[in-house]
């Protein structure tokens, strides 16, 4: 990777010294093979990142909301009604307790709510109030794209 120097000969017999011109040519293979090894990692690894709680979010043709600086805080409301911050399962009773400690450390209010599409509305609801009284104020129902757009595009 390092730069050499060629050595180029006079011209003809009587010239002496030989001159040196430095090469000014890198070699970027092992830098590309390094580049390569990390968007493999990385394109592994992507795909782990998000919360693995498996969930069948209802479709809409809501367009996604702009990234944050800090992990956001995600509360799950599966099929069978439990209810998760992050990955940790949480009773309906401690819900709120839990939310208002997690907020006091957080700098941000924002919260992703993602419910299973078969779920009463009444829950997400009730989670919703749960949210706001323990101090998150901002919260973002999570969806998947491809639902109506009900403007007669047929979405």
């Amino acid at each position: 990777m390092g730069a050499g120097v060629v050595r180029k000969q006079g011209r003809g017999r009587k010239s002496r010294r030989t001159r040196s011109k430095p090469m000014a040519e890198i070699n970027v293979t092992p830098f590309v093979d390094v580049m390569l090894v990390l968007l493999i990692i990385f394109m592994v690894a992507a795909p782990l990142l998000t919360v693995g709680v498996p969930v069948e979010l209802p479709k809409t043709a809501a367009s996604a909301l702009p990234g944050e600086q800090e992990e956001p805080l995600t509360v799950t409301v599966t099929a069978e009604g439990s209810v998760l911050i992050q990955t940790t399962q949480t009773p309906f009773d401690e819900l709120i307790p839990k939310l208002r400690a997690i907020a006091t450390e957080r700098s941000s209010d924002r919260v992703y709510l993602r419910a299973d599409g078969s779920i009463p509305y009444e829950t997400v609801v009730q989670v919703m109030g749960a949210l706001n009284a323990g101090g998150f104020s901002d919260i973002g129902l999570v969806t998947d794209i491809g639902g109506p757009a009900f403007d007669g595009s047929g979405g």
